[in-house]
């Protein structure tokens, strides 16, 4: 079939199509994954885009599909991808590679896609006389109101076990929510992000540089008689503190939530190795 047959036979499609209320959506698949582009399709194709959206009518927008040639394919699809069909003959099952179907007709590849989304039912053949794929730029609705449609964004997966939290919420368990925050990487900057917060480097810094001061800074109040009491179980204190500072804030966690976040047997641990430490600090003073 030639290209000027095919455009007429396009066009002579929409005849029987009750046009009132429908939109002329245009696609340009130029760069997109064909899976995702046509759960698109299907669904602006059945109506469901719509709040007047009824499964027994044939009530979605006319689809143009341009640049259908510039698709891409996840993995190795393109040579591994079959399309088959049978001749009705005995051994005449064909198939053609993705591939080899490119370059007989590269629009093909994007209408057996949205046709295997659509319901298998007597709506389907009406709905796919709505699409129409051209595999270049150019397409003959040009007279027609098109109505540009933008594919949503591609919702990325966050590596690991968490997951943001939405703003103004709290989590109910803290415990369990920090070791999420911990075993997730690049959680942390992405809530910084969302609240606004200042990146981690930057917070890290900070309490390094504040690590220093705070451990010489003199004490006033309670905090000087015990730390007069103990000897210099207050130097000894100040540098897990202070690793205890760095590790919150490279975990998107502030100072005053990080003892809240860590479990019971963490907090156990932690006051052990404090234990440890200020012991050792008061025997190599007393030697």
């Amino acid at each position: 079939m030639t290209e000027r047959a095919r455009i007429v036979r396009q066009l002579r499609e929409l005849q029987h199509i009750k046009l009132d209320g429908l939109r002329f959506r245009v696609i340009d698949a130029k760069g997109l994954i064909v899976g995702r582009i046509a759960a698109d399709i299907a669904t602006i194709l059945q109506g469901k885009d719509k709040p007047t959206y009824t499964p027994k009518k044939n009530m979605g927008d006319v689809v143009i599909v341009i640049n259908a040639a510039h698709v891409h394919f996840t993995h190795d699809k393109w040579d591994t991808k079959l399309y088959r069909w049978h001749t009705g003959h005995p051994g005449g099952l064909k198939s053609l590679t993705a591939v080899q179907m490119w370059e007989k007709n590269p629009t093909r590849i994007i209408t057996e896609a949205v046709a295997g989304m659509l319901p298998k039912n007597k709506m389907r053949p009406y709905r796919m006389d709505k699409l129409k794929v051209f595999a270049g730029p150019d397409h003959p609705f040009t007279d027609f109101p098109l109505v540009p449609y933008v594919p949503k964004p591609r919702a990325v997966n966050i590596p690991g076990i968490g997951w943001p939290l939405p703003e103004g919420l709290q989590p109910m368990n803290p415990e369990r929510y920090g070791f999420r925050v911990r075993a997730s990487p690049g959680l942390a900057q992405l809530q910084q992000q969302a609240l606004g917060a200042p990146p981690a480097a930057a917070s890290t810094s900070a309490a390094q540089a504040a690590a220093p001061k705070a451990a010489g800074a003199p004490a006033t109040g309670k905090a000087a008689a015990s730390t007069s009491g103990s000897g210099s179980s207050g130097e000894a204190t100040a540098g897990p503190r202070s690793a205890q500072v760095a590790a919150g804030a490279q975990s998107g966690i502030g100072l005053s939530g990080f003892e809240d976040l860590l479990t019971a047997a963490e907090r156990a641990a932690l006051a052990s190795e404090l234990q440890k430490e200020a012991a050792a600090g008061g025997s190599s003073e007393g030697g």
